[in-house]
């Protein structure tokens, strides 16, 4: 049975120190030393990564897919079955997402139960997937072989909170930043890449709202960003001062401002409670 379009999302325990996480490459190749130095960080946070067999594989035929469709699809699905693994974090996006997301096996996915997920822009394809199709929250945020994760220290603090001690990272924005609407909100966040929306339209629960990601939206912020807001379901988008996951002030591209004091990142990061 498919899940509840209106029931809050399942949400997956917190990490601890030894959890085995497992890294993936849905989308794009992935440069051997950037994998290399990723997987460093998470052994320093006290994680033990593991490498899926085809993430650093390439398509015989199209370059820009890190293997085959076939291949990327079996692991996920396999890693996510796999309950000896507490996470599955992406090595990068790119391209290509969406031409294996039909090849997992949603039913097994969902029958494994919730576990942290972690990606952006060609990632949402898959954070779709996993609010629509196995009911389970999942967390916009930065990737192991990305400069967000590799170069910017404040960035992968922030993943590595929410990960670890979510009741430590409730309040959204920077000190500096302003709310347009100021107030209190409480629904479902959706983070996305808005040019990676699934190929077929698909409902989404009621109340959702989609958060920006700069790396392919220069929509100007719309949600008030100076209040704490839970996140009962679909995607929580962790509250990263790097991008990609910033949204642009209003009148600015995201591009131009992304470092600076305006922009602010869209989302809650309230999950992983057990």
């Amino acid at each position: 049975m498919a899940p509840s379009r209106t029931a809050p999302a399942d949400r997956p325990s917190r990490l601890r120190p030894g959890s085995r996480v497992a890294v993936v490459a849905p989308s794009g190749p992935v440069p051997a030393d950037r994998l290399e130095a990723g997987l460093g960080v998470l052994r320093e946070w006290g994680l033990e990564p593991v490498v899926a067999p085809h993430v650093l594989d390439v398509h015989p035929e199209l370059g820009y897919l890190a293997g085959t469709d076939a291949d990327r699809a079996a692991d996920l699905q396999a890693a996510w079955c796999d309950p000896a693994v507490d996470a599955v974090i992406c090595a990068r996006g790119g391209y290509g997402a969406h031409r294996m997301v039909d090849l997992v096996d949603w039913a097994a996915v969902r029958a494994a139960g919730p576990k942290a997920f972690v990606g952006y822009s060609d990632i949402t394809v898959l954070h779709e997937a996993f609010a629509l199709r196995a009911g389970f929250a999942t967390l916009h945020g930065p990737m192991v072989a990305t400069e967000a994760f590799l170069k910017d220290a404040p960035t992968r603090e922030h993943l590595r909170a929410t990960l670890f001690e979510p009741e430590t990272v409730l309040t959204l924005g920077l000190d500096t930043a302003a709310a347009l609407v100021p107030g209190r909100a409480r629904g479902s966040c959706t983070g996305a890449a808005s040019a990676c929306s699934p190929p077929t339209p698909v409902p989404r629960t009621p109340g959702t709202g989609p958060g920006a990601d700069c790396s392919s939206s220069r929509t100007p912020v719309r949600s008030p960003t100076g209040s704490t807001a839970s996140s009962p379901g679909c995607c929580a988008p962790a509250p990263w001062r790097g991008c990609p996951g910033w949204s642009a002030a209003p009148g600015r591209s995201a591009d131009r401002t992304r470092r600076s004091a305006r922009c602010w990142p869209t989302g809650s990061a309230r999950w992983g409670y057990p």
